[in-house]
């Protein structure tokens, strides 16, 4: 049986995923079925991953080193009161009031890697509300003289399938120098 798309994990998150600090601590937000949870989790990391699905969360039950949390990220209380993560990963979900929070939970030298869809996607199907669909830039402009910017790309690719997407990954700075994935 050949994988469907949204197992393989991101290739954008396999390329930055070994930024963050050796078996630290990661948050995978909107896991879904945990293509990034099960990846992360291999590489030596301590995973957090959350969704709202219970089903999907289901398939990660007893995964080692992948602890899974239930929660209405959009209408529920935020569930990592005093938590911080070496590393933050988001793909294909967007619900703006949280972007701040995300910066905020970043450890020092903490990863952001994030890849979701952006305005244009409407030509090639869903998402295509605005809601949920990144402005140009937007992204950069959220990390602005918070986080260092490692990479960024904004545009339509043709893999997974054809989309419009924006990707970042950046890191909170704390003075040392980044030796890049290649």
């Amino acid at each position: 049986m050949t994988p469907h798309h949204s197992d393989i994990p991101s290739p954008w998150v396999k390329r930055f995923a070994t930024l963050a600090p050796a078996e630290g601590r990661v948050l995978d937000l909107a896991c879904g079925n945990g293509r990034h949870a099960r990846l992360l989790a291999a590489l030596g990391y301590h995973v957090e991953a959350v969704d709202r699905d219970p089903e999907a969360l289901a398939t990660l039950v007893g995964v080692e080193r992948i602890k899974t949390r239930q929660a209405d990220l959009e209408g529920g209380p935020w569930p990592f009161h005093a938590d911080v993560f070496d590393a933050v990963v988001v793909t294909n979900y967007l619900y703006r009031p949280l972007l701040p929070t995300l910066l905020r939970v970043l450890a020092p030298q903490g990863v952001l890697i994030y890849e979701t869809f952006m305005v244009g996607n409407e030509r090639f199907g869903k998402p295509s509300n605005p809601a949920f669909l990144l402005r140009p830039g937007e992204l950069l402009d959220l990390v602005k003289n918070k986080l260092a910017v490692v990479a960024f790309e904004q545009g339509e690719v043709a893999m997974p399938r054809q989309a419009m997407v924006q990707r970042l990954c950046a890191v909170r700075a704390s003075g040392s120098s980044l030796v890049l994935p290649g």
